[in-house]
């Protein structure tokens, strides 16, 4: 039924437990996995203009170390269960959009992702990503909690 599954990921624990069980489900139906991850965008504050260069550089270095080292255990759980997987990431403010425009980009007929589960003021102000690709995609959406 699926052959291509976009698994995101922010490296949370949950996000990991979401990996591991979406290998196995790939591998158990024959499926390819796309791993993804979005970088966030860095807030514009600095005490000087130069300042702000120096630290925009410190913070995407970071960020695309972060994404490599959550891309890696994509990778790895892939190559564990014998799937076949490429990755890559991109730096946005909105990652539920570059979430769903990644799975169509990639061709991907199934998104699965972590539930993160966020409660109270946090969720009201910031809403879940998980739930705004649930509302926003035309493309399935398997949630692991």
């Amino acid at each position: 039924m699926f052959k291509h599954i976009l698994m995101p990921t922010d490296g949370s624990a949950i996000a990991k437990k979401a990996i591991h069980n979406g290998m196995a489900f790939a591998k158990e139906i024959g499926a390819q996995v796309t791993g993804f991850h979005v970088m966030p965008v860095m807030p514009p504050y600095a005490y000087q203009a130069e300042m702000l260069a120096d630290t925009q550089q410190r913070f995407d270095e970071e960020c695309l170390s972060f994404a490599n080292s959550f891309l890696a255990e994509v990778t790895h759980a892939a190559t564990k269960a014998g799937v076949k997987c490429d990755t890559f990431c991109v730096t946005s403010d909105a990652p539920y959009q570059q979430i769903i425009q990644a799975a169509q980009d990639s061709g991907c007929d199934l998104i699965a992702m972590a539930s993160h589960g966020r409660s109270g003021i946090e969720d009201l102000f910031l809403g879940s990503q998980t739930q705004k690709v649930l509302t926003h995609s035309q493309i399935p959406v398997l949630v692991y909690r």
